[in-house]
């Protein structure tokens, strides 16, 4: 038999042509006993291949492929927990002493964390192999000899492979002969890049992406075959026939090797430091109590019992110090006035809510505390809050602070492959101009890379797009195989974990391209490595919330935010109106149109809503009943009188999570784990089979409760048309309290908050020209940054909004700066002046004016362009020309973009008479400098063309009847196509004209026909169809959809 010792997963980054979990597959059906997944400098797949090689039934075995310093490799296995943290501090040093991305091996760090590991020689890039391949034995065998001596002659092997490579047989003989002088034992192993062989064209193509070469290129790093798949025992004897004891000492080495990583790991979270004399559990007792006395003011029995209840599990999971840190968080927060929300399942514990972690009751609504943690499946907690976008690193460098840098990191992430990324990479290997693979890519929707095949015959925008299709079939191929594969690594936006042990021994640790030091495992893998992660979250409503609170309390000093009525009828008015645009999670169009025909009317209808526009929920039909039972148009009725009091308050239909699981507790008499497991098969339903089985034992336990086997199969129907659709409730509370508080802001201080919203861009679902004129139309002017009465951020002059010099193209935060502590000295007199005191580049000058931010110096325009050229020689600074820097829509620096275009300004001084832009290209080059427009909107362009098109503006579309037709054109935003029910697409979409926004729902028919338009990058599109009124909301259900253009066709329809 045999076991394979060195293998590679897609951890290794462009390396592997194979999932592990087809690696694992393939073991198993070969027969192998053992498998050490071996990736190159890094562990991250450790914890994903353990699990996957254990239901197999195979050994594993973790280890890594090293680099040292001189550039050879060595590959390393663990032999138990001992070596697996030796390994962990060894890539550790490896990444974090050398540049990112360059790890290498130093011999200080061998000698210093080698305990516990065994090392192969490596494969031809090993240091001995290499001396060999240059012929120089004898400094071959000093190596192996220095190897031996570190980590001793039992646990270092001389590594041989047969990869059917000139020279193999030769290089083989000579180590083998190595190794008996040297006094060592050597082992057999494949260098698996792949499963099966016919996966070597993908890992070729890898390599060439890693490589940065294309197919036709001959590159050192490209194999010559495809000899490094997981071969199978007889295969590994026919390579070596005559050598059986490099076979054998692979099964000797894996029965050396002890689990690395235990099943269940004890907890490494940090002991939270409390006063003399209490324990975290007392002192946890004590803050709760007194929390408790806060909020409810008188505690009765019932609270009693629900915190007795909660603490006695939180105990027993041995977790009170992570409630403890977050506390300690959320009062660092508080006292330095960063806003904060806690959210997600941590909303279901009334012990978090009297810490004030999060702001929902759980006991007053009668949420389930099992959703969060229960004793059955002993998880950690994970508890989520949201802090403001500007200030969230304060709260995390204190996190630093408070428990050491050795003890605290970032979670990361890996960026894998979708459909696009793998088309654009693996299209350049195939030799595609560069312009034919993003326009190619463009054309794909966001979908996963194996999805290409079934996207080629699902979506019209690509089956109509007179792409030369079969042109690309080998790229199709590749890409869709590499779906899922990692492509780097980054940092996760918020996750952090904290450990009393020195993280470096838990897991590698690395520098990512923020410059924060990051634990190479996911968030879906921490906890099998005893961490607990924190998810600190940066939220810019919040900073949204922060800046319009500001505003509103200079002329309204008493103002809190946290003080906003819950019972605000103009704001629920306005909710039923569907006027939500900028409103924290009730802005979509699915959401315009559920408020115009929910008419909420308390802050439980705003919870139901932001539950309800959810994929699954709309997937799964709830959206329909829970209106039709709320409006009276449908009895609500219960098949077992014990569901009313579960089920009453979403009017009979399943929509929280917490409602499958007290279903499932009160009628079958599940246990409160046996429960949540039921939630989650459901969440995550994936097998028929798996659902029939839960089912089974539902209908089981209900019966034996004396509920008849009829009336159990109803329920438990009722639980699988909710199956992978609810919603967590306690998470969809702590989003109402959001989303109805800023509904508020924008109703009574629509202009503070619209500056905020704009100041704290990208943020929401809409962009910012979309954003002005929804101010506008509520009657609130917006004036142009001005470089004497502009702030970084949107200020409010006069109940007006007076946008930020941020939002100038081409002006850095450096810019912005610069100007604020000039015009503080005194006040810009002319453009001359501006330039004269300021650094700025001529590009940025030149959008300040197109932006409007020099009219009081000159309301024209053109002539201030002209006169740029003259004040910049007459500058006493030297000039800057391009290339130093851009700002974002945010005021970010970065490197020029790419397509930046330059503009070309008179050499020549300006003539005595220069005539103004005409007012259509002013709206053009303020937009081409604001990306928005502060007066007119950018349909107005096109309005005699729309005339004659009979097309009717958005603003008389609530003066129409329903059904009767209408056609309505302006600027696409976002269209989307969520999950159906049904699996046919649905497109819902936004026009957007001079006068409003204009809905749009296409059906399958018309999206079929049309899709090409809708997804083709066409900025203006033309919508026929039928008015419909669903409540109080107006839109439009499509007949055909079709882009917009300056030439009409002859049948009506501009081409």
């Amino acid at each position: 038999m045999f076991a394979h010792l060195h293998v590679h997963s897609p951890f290794s980054f462009l390396e592997a042509g194979s999932s592990i979990q087809a690696l694992v597959d393939r073991a198993a059906a070969s027969g192998v006993e053992a498998l050490a997944l071996t990736d190159r400098n890094r562990l991250s797949g450790a914890v994903a291949f353990t699990r996957a090689a254990r239901e197999a039934g195979i050994k594993p075995i973790l280890g890594a492929e090293a680099t040292l310093e001189d550039g050879t490799h060595l590959t390393l296995l663990a032999d138990g927990p001992e070596g697996y943290a030796s390994l962990s501090r060894l890539l550790t040093a490896a990444h974090l002493s050398r540049p990112r991305g360059e790890p290498a091996v130093s011999r200080e760090a061998l000698e210093r964390h080698h305990q516990g590991l065994i090392a192969l020689s490596g494969c031809r890039k090993g240091e001995i192999a290499r001396r060999l391949l240059w012929g120089d034995r004898s400094g071959a065998l000093r190596a192996a000899e220095r190897y031996a001596r570190l980590f001793g002659r039992e646990s270092f092997y001389v590594e041989l492979q047969n990869n059917r490579l000139p020279g193999g047989r030769a290089l083989n003989d000579a180590l083998r002969e190595v190794a008996r002088q040297a006094g060592l034992e050597w082992v057999a192993t494949q260098d698996v890049h792949y499963a099966t062989p016919d996966r070597f064209p993908l890992f070729d193509a890898l390599t060439c992406v890693r490589t940065g070469t294309r197919l036709p290129d001959v590159h050192p790093e490209r194999r010559l075959n495809g000899t490094n798949y997981l071969t199978s025992p007889q295969e590994m004897a026919d390579l070596f026939p005559d050598d059986p004891r490099a076979l054998r000492n692979t099964l000797e080495i894996a029965r050396r090797c002890r689990p690395a990583l235990p099943e269940h790991p004890p907890s490494l979270f940090p002991t939270f430091p409390t006063p003399p004399g209490e324990s975290s559990m007392t002192l946890l007792r004590r803050l709760t109590h007194q929390g408790a006395r806060r909020r409810y003011g008188t505690l009765t029995p019932r609270i009693r019992r629900r915190l007795e209840h909660e603490l006695e599990v939180i105990g027993k999971l041995g977790v009170a110090d992570a409630f403890l840190v977050t506390w300690d968080l959320i009062r660092f927060a508080r006292e330095r006035g960063i806003r904060h929300a806690g959210r997600g399942s941590a909303a279901d514990s009334a012990v978090a809510y009297c810490l004030g972690l999060t702001e929902v009751d759980a006991i007053g609504r009668g949420l389930l505390f099992e959703r969060f943690l229960s004793l059955e499946r002993a998880q950690k907690p994970d508890i989520d809050v949201d802090f403001e976008a500007e200030r969230r690193d304060e709260v995390a460098d204190y996190v630093y602070r408070r428990y050491g840098a050795d003890h605290v990191a970032s979670v990361c992430t890996f960026h894998t492959y979708h459909a696009r990324s793998a088309l654009r990479d693996l299209g350049k290997v195939l030799g595609f101009p560069d312009e034919e693979i993003d326009r190619l890519a463009k054309r794909f929707p966001h979908i996963p890379a194996d999805r290409i095949p079934q996207a080629l015959e699902e979506f019209p925008e690509l089956r109509s797009s007179n792409l030369p299709l079969e042109r690309y079939r080998l790229l199709f191929e590749l890409a869709s195989q590499v779906a899922g594969f990692p492509r780097h690594i980054g940092t996760h936006l918020g996750g952090l974990v904290l450990s009393r042990e020195p993280l470096a021994q838990v897991a590698p640790l690395e520098e990512a391209a923020k410059g924060v030091v990051i634990l190479s495992f996911d968030k879906d893998d921490v906890e099998a490595l005893g961490l607990i992660k924190l998810d600190l979250l940066s939220l810019r409503t919040l900073s949204a919330v922060d800046t319009a609170t500001r505003t509103i309390q200079v002329r309204e000093p008493s103002f809190r935010y946290e003080a906003i009525p819950l019972d605000d009828r103009a704001t629920f008015r306005m909710l039923g109106r569907g006027e939500t645009v900028g409103a924290f999670q009730l802005e979509s169009p699915a959401q315009r149109a559920l408020q115009a025909r929910l008419g909420a009317d308390s802050i439980e209808d705003v919870v139901a809503s932001v539950a309800l526009i959810r994929p699954g929920p709309i997937k799964g039909d709830m959206v329909e009943p829970f209106l039709r039972r709320r409006r009276g148009l449908e009895p609500v009725s219960y098949v077992d009188p014990r569901l009313a009091p579960i089920l009453e308050k979403t009017y009979g239909v399943v929509l929280y999570q917490e409602q499958v699981i007290e279903i499932a507790t009160v009628v079958a008499g599940f246990t409160p784990g046996e429960s949540d497991r039921l939630r989650r098969v459901m969440t995550h339903y994936r097998s028929h089979e798996e659902m029939e089985s839960i089912g089974r034992h539902f209908v089981e336990k209900a019966v034996a409760r004396d509920t008849s086997p009829e009336v159990a199969e109803v329920i438990f129907s009722y639980i699988v048309g909710y199956a992978g659709y609810g919603f967590c409730e306690a998470h969809a509370a702590a989003f109402a309290d959001t989303a109805y508080k800023t509904a508020y802001l924008l109703r009574h201080h629509p202009a503070e908050f619209y500056a905020a919203l704009l100041s704290h861009q990208p943020m929401g679902f809409y962009p910012p020209n979309t954003l002005v004129h929804e101010a506008r139309r509520r009657g609130i002017r917006v004036l142009p940054p001005d470089v004497n009465r502009s702030e970084k951020p949107c200020t409010v002059e006069d109940g007006a909004i007076r946008l930020s010099l941020a939002l100038v193209r081409e002006l850095r935060e450096a810019d912005v700066e610069e100007i604020l502590t000039e015009r503080a000295r005194r006040p810009f007199a002319s453009l001359g002046d501006l330039c004269r005191r300021t650094h700025l580049t001529r590009e940025g000058l030149s959008y300040l004016v197109l932006a409007g931010a020099l009219d009081a110096f000159d309301a024209n325009r053109r002539r201030l362009l002209f006169g740029l050229e003259e004040a910049l020689r007459q500058r006493e600074e030297p000039i800057r020309t391009g290339g130093v820097g851009r700002a974002g829509r945010t005021g970010q620096t970065g490197p020029p973009a790419p397509t930046q275009q330059r503009l070309d300004l008179p050499r020549s001084g300006p003539p005595p008479e220069v005539q103004d832009f005409s007012p259509e290209q002013r709206l053009l080059l303020e937009y081409e400098a604001l990306g928005l427009t502060t007066e007119r909107h950018l349909m107005t362009l096109l309005e005699p063309e729309l005339r004659r098109l009979g097309v009717t503006p958005s603003s008389r579309l609530r003066q129409m009847e329903a059904g009767r037709p209408v056609r309505v054109a302006g600027l696409l935003i976002r269209p989307h196509r969520p999950p159906t029910r049904s699996g046919r697409t649905v497109v819902f979409l936004t026009l957007e004209d001079a006068h409003g926004m204009v809905d749009a729902t296409v059906f399958e028919h018309v999206y079929q026909r049309d899709g090409e338009a809708i997804f083709g990058g066409y900025p203006v599109l033309a919508v026929d169809g039928r008015v419909t009124w669903r409540g109080k909301g107006v839109s439009v259900d499509a007949t055909r959809v079709w882009a917009l253009k300056r030439r009409p066709s002859k049948h009506g329809a501009p081409a």
